[in-house]
């Protein structure tokens, strides 16, 4: 019985330390230590464009001005040209980009803009004329209890750059 009490404390004891020092390992992400890393949308590719169904890989850029590795976990986003929203939705790919490195994030996204059909094709009528295009979201970063970096980007395309001759 005494035997299984000292097994009791130290297994404690050494789950203990072990908590504390991952935790310590950790703290970066919690202190003003801390910098955010920069998220651009690089580049859309159409995958497939069907009536009722379009398939687009959207890729981003992540830069880690960090001195560790930043895991990432996620990603939530919400795309939206001019005024209509062109994709919503959530990634769940986990990746790692290194201390003070730079990785490529590629999300898969499915839409339907059959209901904005008519405003898509008067966009498109005017290929020199460039499209407003707002990307919000965030990335969800850290291992357990990670920070949420917010992404908020404005830009604009030309589609006449995107249509064959």
């Amino acid at each position: 019985m005494r035997f299984l009490a000292q097994t009791i404390k130290i297994s404690t004891t050494v789950l203990l330390l072990g908590v504390m020092v991952a935790v310590s390992g950790c703290s970066t992400w919690f202190s003003s230590g801390f910098k955010d890393p920069r998220i651009q949308l690089t580049k859309v590719d159409v995958i497939k464009a069907r009536l009722l169904e379009q398939e687009f890989m959207l890729t981003f850029r992540i830069e880690n001005p960090n001195d560790h590795s930043l895991p990432i976990r996620g990603l939530v986003y919400d795309v939206h040209l001019n005024d209509i929203q062109l994709a919503a939705g959530e990634s769940s790919g986990w990746m790692t980009v290194p201390a003070h490195g730079t990785e490529l994030y590629e999300v898969p996204v499915r839409t339907n803009l059959w209901r904005h059909m008519k405003y898509v094709v008067r966009l498109l009528e005017k290929p020199d004329r460039p499209i407003q295009y707002r990307l919000q979201g965030e990335v969800k970063t850290g291992l357990m209890r990670g920070r949420r970096v917010h992404i908020a980007t404005n830009g604009e395309i030309i589609p006449g750059d995107f249509i064959p001759e």
